[in-house]
């Protein structure tokens, strides 16, 4: 048996819990170790950054796209982890969870799972009433967290990181639902925001982001305006400098061509035409989008989930033919009266990933459908025959090409 001194006891007690300066390299040393990833100067500073102020409620990291949030983040969770506090959420779009996964995992070695309807119901029947409270960092997305907001809000979160978090950014909103919904559910959490473009198109947004981390920093939405409507006063642009300084942290590429080197891209156009048969379909799909009383697209989302067919139309017959398939399903589970298998957002983001980009709000999700009449019957399955031939169109475009 070895018997330990007082201070041996106490120098061993720090090593394991690394109890040091907060804006010190020391602080991340541990998540260091076993970390499978070539580090840059800014990502130590970043996730320095995050470390700071003991007392805030979290960070916004908004570097340019490529310098490595994700890495960054990565770094941040380590550490959590190797504090042994493993209540860590990450809130990232649907389509970017299986990358976040993988990151996690093979450059970090941490033990994560995604949380979506078909694991959370299965951990229900297993017995276990509060998926999130696990030992894993949690990855969900958006809508889910946003649809599961009571679950979160019962957790104590020892940190939750929040990508491409400038769909936050309208939080001042009341109409925005998602945000404001996470932002009562996360409002006790200390929080890591990650996003390449804190402001887009007006000053506000920027409040929005802020104020979703910490709300204390610009007050209220009237005394922001009141204090930063005319930025072109030096005085009052330094002001605004200076409350964003202990919250927000921001690297640009050309701050950092020292030591990172980019390789350069030329654009290249290629002229395309359409055939025939491609332009009668794109015809075809876009007639029926315009139809009156079309039952594939919830009324609450039919504007949006219009753009994000007609993007996927002009892209090619071959993206289309997922999503008309979806909606197809949608129609014939209707047609049963069976409970529909997932949310409409979660289905077209597999066959179109930049779904998420695009949909910055979603409204409440659909009541459940009422017993459905004769006459709705028959209009459900007209429309369905019509999608299914809408749908076996690029099929044989894409078998005449291949003969």
């Amino acid at each position: 048996m070895i018997h330990l001194t007082d201070y041996h006891a106490k120098y061993f007690a720090y090593e394991l819990t690394k109890r040091c300066a907060s804006d010190s390299v020391e602080k991340l040393a541990t998540a260091l170790v076993d970390a499978q990833v070539d580090l840059n100067p800014h990502q130590v500073e970043a996730a320095l950054f995050a470390f700071k102020s003991p007392l805030s409620k979290g960070a916004i990291l908004a570097d340019e796209v490529g310098l490595g949030k994700t890495i960054e983040a990565g770094l941040v969770l380590s550490q959590r982890w190797a504090e042994r506090k493993r209540r860590l959420l990450v809130i990232t779009p649907a389509n970017l969870r299986k990358q976040w996964y993988q990151e996690l995992q093979e450059k970090f070695f941490l033990l994560c799972r995604i949380l979506e309807a078909k694991s959370y119901h299965a951990a229900i029947k297993q017995g276990n009433c509060h998926p999130f409270q696990v030992e894993d960092i949690i990855l969900c997305s958006y809508q889910f967290a946003r649809s599961k907001a009571a679950d979160v809000s019962a957790t104590r979160w020892d940190l939750v990181v929040i990508d491409e978090a400038h769909r936050l950014r309208n939080v001042y909103k009341p109409s925005n639902v998602i945000a404001n919904t996470l932002k009562q559910a996360l409002k006790d959490a200390p929080k890591l925001l990650l996003t390449a473009t804190p402001l887009q198109n007006a000053l506000l947004e920027l409040y929005g982001l802020v104020s979703f981390v910490d709300e204390r920093t610009f007050d209220d939405l009237k005394s922001f305006r009141e204090q930063f409507a005319k930025l072109n006063n030096a005085r009052v642009f330094e002001t605004l400098k200076a409350r964003l300084q202990p919250v927000c942290k921001r690297t640009l590429r050309r701050q950092v061509l020292s030591y990172v080197r980019y390789t350069r891209r030329l654009p290249i156009v290629q002229p395309f035409t359409p055939d025939e048969r491609e332009d009668r379909l794109y015809h075809l799909v876009s007639e029926y989008l315009q139809r009156d009383n079309l039952q594939a697209l919830p009324a609450s989302q039919r504007s949006l989930m219009t753009l994000v067919l007609r993007t996927l139309l002009a892209s090619s017959t071959f993206a289309i033919a997922g999503a008309l398939e979806s909606l197809s399903r949608r129609l014939q589970t209707r047609l049963r009266q069976a409970k529909e298998p997932q949310n409409l957002e979660e289905e077209l983001t597999e066959d179109f990933e930049a779904l998420d980009a695009i949909a910055e709000e979603w409204s409440e999700e659909e009541t459940a459908p009422e017993p459905l009449s004769t006459s709705e019957r028959t209009v459900l399955e007209q429309e369905i025959t019509d999608l299914e031939r809408f749908r076996r169109s690029p099929a044989q475009y894409q078998t005449a090409c291949a003969v």
